[in-house]
């Protein structure tokens, strides 16, 4: 057995979590709060941190400009709003787009003379401590230090992460924060956690301890996909158990990246405008199928993990992603050659050509 695993984040959940942990937030003088529009204020965490800064008698700025899908240019600004106001950490307060944005904002934060796109090539000093507060369950960017970017102008993702500087020192799960999300915001968030876990478990780079997580989560989530009811509120024990099995998601990937879904999906999410746990999910009965013929004895240790048959599996998500796009053969293949070199591909047992890629929109989408 080999096993190799780096998880540097305190991670601490329950009810009132964060007020029951208000030291944890003594990490400097002045945070910026690093947050989109609506989720943070609508969930009660935003009030929740600043009432613990207020006591601790620490100084905030808040910088709410966090949209799906996070520009660099934005994530840059936001840098240079904490060196101007001389903060010295950050908290981010939402989704995986807040929590991704805030991994790049204390890059350029710690090193504000750096170009926007030179986050990716230069060296730096060391970011500015985070804490990350998630208010969905899909990403699980609170365990891990992936922040997924949108080039200004590319119309592309491209992942940013520091293994040494890009975890947060503590993450705060509290399912309360949960409450305000719709029914659709709740399945697509977890479809994205449910392909996290899967295509962390087939990965060529997972070991025993990154399954161990993957299986977890993977169990919960699909049972939830499967048995979810339109019209009927999820519970604070549904809620718990989604935000704890996207966290594991979160930490699995940490080990082994994703798998192909991930880079034919943003397509559709930054082109198409469909949520990226659905854009994921989309694709699952080709990507089954194929890793089926690569590693047909791990894909039966997942579906057996998961608790339902490979073709049941492939026909509750695909359901539940319910995308239905008609593309042409010229977007289509613009949509390949934008993500034709993402590394993602290694990420599975079975690797897919270029040709291959264009098949599967091709026999989606056309």
């Amino acid at each position: 057995m080999s096993i190799s695993m780096f998880m540097p984040v305190d991670i601490r959940g329950g009810k009132d979590c964060i007020k029951q942990n208000a030291s944890c937030f003594a990490l400097g003088s002045h945070a910026l709060l690093v947050t989109g529009r609506h989720s943070a204020k609508v969930s009660g965490a935003q009030d929740d941190v600043i009432s613990v800064l207020e006591t601790l008698g620490i100084s905030y700025t808040v910088y709410d400009k966090i949209g799906e899908n996070p520009l660099v240019s934005v994530c840059y600004d936001g840098g240079q709003l904490a060196a101007s106001v001389g903060a010295d950490f950050i908290i981010g307060i939402g989704g995986g787009s807040a929590m991704d944005a805030s991994k790049a904002i204390a890059a350029y934060a710690a090193n504000p003379a750096l170009a926007p796109m030179a986050i990716y090539t230069e060296k730096r000093a060391p970011s500015f401590p985070i804490i990350l507060v998630p208010t969905t369950a899909g990403t699980g960017s609170e365990a891990n230090a992936y922040a997924v970017l949108t080039v200004d102008g590319a119309d592309k993702k491209q992942t940013f992460t520091d293994r040494e500087n890009s975890y947060a020192r503590y993450a705060f799960l509290d399912e309360r924060y949960l409450q305000s999300l719709s029914e659709s915001y709740m399945i697509s968030c977890a479809l994205d956690a449910f392909a996290h876990c899967a295509e962390s478990y087939l990965s060529p780079k997972a070991d025993s301890f990154s399954r161990m997580f993957a299986r977890y989560g993977a169990r919960i989530l699909y049972h939830f996909i499967k048995t979810f009811s339109p019209g009927t509120p999820t519970t604070p024990e549904q809620r718990e158990a989604i935000l704890y099995a996207s966290c594991a998601g979160g930490i699995a990937i940490n080990k082994t990246g994703t798998g192909f879904p991930h880079p034919l999906g943003y397509n559709l999410t930054l082109m198409c405008g469909v949520s990226h746990g659905r854009a994921c999910a989309v694709f699952y009965r080709d990507y089954l199928d194929l890793n089926e013929k690569a590693a047909p004895n791990l894909c039966r240790e997942l579906y057996d993990a998961i608790g339902a048959d490979g073709e049941e599996i492939k026909n509750v998500i695909v359901d539940a992603a319910d995308v239905h796009l008609s593309l042409d053969k010229e977007t289509i293949a613009m949509f390949v050659d934008k993500v034709k070199n993402a590394g993602n591909y290694k990420n599975s047992p079975y690797v897919i050509t270029q040709q291959e890629m264009l098949g599967i929109y091709k026999g989606l989408f056309s």
